[in-house]
């Protein structure tokens, strides 16, 4: 993966074309690898698509590395190429959608993950309780307690 180049300051048209197309080949690989972890989440390989946690980090990293050097060139990056100015503007409200589209998945999947380990520890408590008649304080005695049920809140 070509690292982020170290660019102080745009001083010519042929540097905020490099700087603009580093940044947008940054987004490209990032938004490739936030697609890859959708896809898998979304069909319930949830371990497949973390599994490139640490690659995604880095590319993330890279990304905001690329939108400061733009933000601290958006003068000289306006004046020297306007147009790639505007397609990167085009080219980040996309990829704005695909940020929000994995968001959403990964929610959603964490919700349902939720929804199942609730369920699961209902049944066993419910399993666990003695099955009488009438309220369970009639009998002079309290419901054995339920073993605890352990959970890991990480995916």
């Amino acid at each position: 993966m070509p690292e982020m180049p170290d660019i102080s300051r745009v001083t010519s048209r042929a540097g905020a074309e490099d700087l603009i197309g580093s940044v947008l080949s940054g987004m490209r690989e990032l938004e490739a690898a936030l697609g890859a972890e959708t896809a898998q989440v979304r069909v319930g390989r949830i371990r497949d698509g973390l599994a490139s946690e640490a690659k995604k980090g880095e590319l993330a990293a890279r990304y905001l590395r690329g939108l400061e050097a733009v933000k601290a060139n958006a003068v000289a990056l306006a004046r020297f190429a306007p147009e790639a100015v505007d397609g990167l503007r085009a080219a980040h409200a996309g990829f704005g959608r695909t940020v929000e589209e994995n968001r959403i998945v990964l929610a959603t999947a964490r919700a349902v993950s939720e929804e199942l380990i609730k369920s699961l520890s209902e049944e066993i408590t419910r399993a666990s309780r003695p099955m009488t008649y009438g309220p369970a304080t009639g009998l002079g005695r309290s419901a054995p307690a339920a073993a605890p049920l352990v959970v890991s809140r990480s995916l």
